[in-house]
């Protein structure tokens, strides 16, 4: 019997990270390029990550997907910031904020006149400086005007993939239902032939995506690409996700809320509330912490508390041989700056900007390899500084991050920042010398001096420029609609109207 000629790629595993590998391949390979995806119904996905960054546009828009329809089909809510309760201390929160905080003047980013200003005692917390920050806690939302709220969504991760879902088959993705029992590799190359799947079946294939989470049965099972584990900066290796009915304030941004061995999230979409609670097993229990999470909701929960098992970190190699690995396959981070769906994203992305006709030669690997790293490393040194930064004493996790080592990246720009209030965004990192700044300050990481060019404006010049920005925010803030108003204004229309919480 003759075997069904390969596909030129095979994507193992939907979830978000398979089906946005088959839509963006859907979308931007050449015509005539044949695409199956495999999955099989009987395995579930992680999908512990519901909420993105504004870069998600660049993925929607070049996807030419509409946002009213997104919207409606991944029962979405927007995205102003992440709110990081008690992080510093109980009782504190400050707001990691998309778009600018204050402005610059001169030569200066805002944090040096900041800076100056709080050292003489009359600078306000960040948030009086920040749009959408003050936005996001008036719960307002707005969009398509000057000095519109750069903004992201909240959504359900498996209505997002039904949704790319549709896309990608709808322009000849062939989805196989079935389970990996094997992956057969060319015993020259060492390259990837085709994946076994339960009954005999054969799927083979030119190159292969592993998105089969956790498992990595390609990446690592075939290729053996190696794992950097980083669970020594970040050591929760834990989570408990449940969904809850609709309750509490319909925020315009994610709350993470620390704990006492870890950090809960909530994330408020239109039909539901998505929790969770990572945590380090070594200083609570799966019971304890299910505890935690099922006291903090804010309604009742739609099910018992599922547990998720994890090691921070990432591969040596994203893409070996003939094969891409993408989404949980790649790595993990927990999402507490809501990167999980960006990664992918990117590597997607990534990857199309050198689209092989078969492996791609070990120049381009090295190349997407080396990047990856970069990405991954400085996301990793962002979230480790959540962690470091506490003031929360007495308590054994808190206390154990507060003293860890730190990468030396992380101790460089650390460094930079105590001693001048300077802040290096190195090449394309992705969180800018803004983002860095509201943590920085939010996490109570104090600047030993300021430049001095920040002294030209006399401190009457300063109070003005800092009073009329605030000022400014204000008046920007006061004619908004409330988000569940923008929401069903912007979102419903000709298209059936959205559901939001009453």
């Amino acid at each position: 019997m003759n075997e069904e000629a390969p596909y030129d790629y095979v994507i193992a595993g939907g979830g978000t990270a398979g089906w946005m590998a088959a839509a963006g391949l859907a979308r931007f390979a050449p015509p005539g390029t044949r695409i199956a995806l495999v999955e099989s119904d009987a395995i579930g996905t992680v999908g512990v990550g519901e909420a993105t960054i504004p870069q998600i546009h660049l993925w929607l828009n070049a996807l030419g997907l509409d946002e009213r329809e997104f919207l409606i089909k991944t029962k979405a809510s927007f995205k102003l910031g992440i709110a990081f309760d008690g992080w510093l201390r109980e009782g504190h929160s400050y707001m990691h904020a998309f778009g600018q905080v204050g402005r610059a003047h001169g030569l200066l980013p805002f944090q040096h006149y900041w800076l100056r200003a709080k050292a003489a005692g009359f600078a306000k917390p960040l948030a009086a400086y920040s749009l959408n920050e003050v936005a996001a806690r008036n719960l307002r939302m707005a969009k398509g005007q000057p000095g519109a709220l750069p903004y992201a969504y909240h959504f359900d991760a498996g209505l997002y993939a039904q949704h790319l879902r549709a896309f990608a088959e709808m322009r000849g993705v062939v989805r196989i239902e079935g389970t990996i029992g094997d992956v057969v590799c060319d015993g020259e190359s060492g390259d990837i032939a085709a994946l076994l799947l339960d009954g005999g079946r054969r799927v083979a294939g030119k190159f292969f995506m592993d998105c089969s989470g956790f498992r990595a049965l390609l990446i690592e099972g075939a290729l053996g690409a190696g794992f950097d584990d980083w669970s020594h900066y970040l050591p929760c290796d834990r989570a408990m996700a449940v969904a809850c009915d609709s309750g509490g304030e319909f925020t315009p941004y994610t709350r993470s809320i620390a704990r006492k061995a870890g950090w809960q999230w909530r994330i408020p979409l239109q039909h539901r509330i998505g929790n969770g609670m990572v945590f380090s097993s070594a200083h609570l229990s799966e019971d304890e912490a299910a505890a935690t999470l099922l006291a903090n909701l804010d309604g009742a929960p739609q099910g018992d508390p599922r547990p998720i098992r994890f090691t921070t970190g990432k591969r040596k190699e994203h893409w070996k041989n003939n094969c891409l690995a993408l989404g949980l396959a790649a790595g993990f981070m927990e999402p507490l700056e809501s990167t999980s769906i960006h990664l992918v994203q990117s590597a997607v992305s990534r990857f199309l900007s050198v689209l092989p006709g078969t492996t791609g030669t070990q120049a381009t690997r090295n190349w997407f390899n080396s990047q990856a790293d970069f990405e991954w490393q400085r996301i990793r040194d962002f979230l480790v500084l959540h962690y470091h930064a506490n003031q929360r004493e007495g308590e054994p996790f808190w206390d154990d991050v507060r003293h860890m080592a730190l990468p030396d990246t992380l101790v460089a720009k650390l460094d930079l920042w105590r001693a001048t209030g300077f802040i290096h965004r190195e090449h394309e990192e992705l969180f800018t010398e803004v983002g860095w700044f509201q943590v920085l300050a939010g996490q109570g990481v104090a600047a030993e001096s300021y430049n001095p060019m920040a002294d030209s404006l006399s401190e009457a010049e300063l109070r003005l420029m800092l009073d009329q920005t605030e000022a400014a925010i204000a008046n920007q803030t006061r004619p908004m609609q409330g988000h569940i108003q923008f929401l069903q204004n912007y979102a419903s229309g000709p298209s059936p109207r959205v559901e939001v919480p009453a």
